[in-house]
């Protein structure tokens, strides 16, 4: 991971992160569907004007790399199949609402921090920031306890 944040850097002149590659899509996206909305809102508009198009970043060429790459993958060494991952207990439909309403809580929160947990533990790490450290400790610190809390509606004893 050190070296492509290095090669980010270098050949990108920014670090790692998919929270913007996805801001951008839908700015693009917003911006194609209703040109007028995007032009006159305040938060779309800076991220549409010029000649420059928001779908034409590096971070959205990042994420079609990894989609496409763990989709290679996955056909090359025979894993592709589709499975929604999920506890034995909890329904399909329950366990896709509740992937739906985590996407949407972490675009929200993406936005709100300024970046995803990529974004800020390893490019802000790589240019050795003291928040890509909190940062780290941080993620790692709630992701257990939230574990802990939620494990129950993983695995359900008898």
């Amino acid at each position: 991971m050190g070296l492509l944040i290095i090669a980010a850097y270098y050949f990108a002149g920014e670090g790692l992160g998919s929270s913007g590659g996805f801001r951008d899509v839908a700015f693009g996206a917003i911006d194609t569907v209703a040109p007028e909305y995007a032009q006159s809102n305040s938060f779309v508009a800076p991220h549409i004007s010029g000649e420059h198009a928001p779908t034409h970043t590096w971070l959205v060429y990042e994420l079609l790399g990894v989609i496409f790459g763990a989709i290679l993958s996955a056909a090359l060494y025979g894993r592709l199949k589709f499975v929604i991952g999920k506890a034995p207990h909890i329904a399909t439909k329950k366990r896709l609402y509740l992937a739906l309403a985590g996407g949407i809580l972490w675009g929200i929160g993406t936005q709100l921090g300024r970046g995803c947990t990529s974004g800020l533990v390893l490019s802000g790490m790589a240019v050795d920031s003291l928040s890509g450290y909190i940062g780290l400790a941080a993620i790692f610190g709630f992701g257990f306890i939230f574990a802990f809390i939620f494990k129950r509606l993983w695995i359900k004893k008898n």
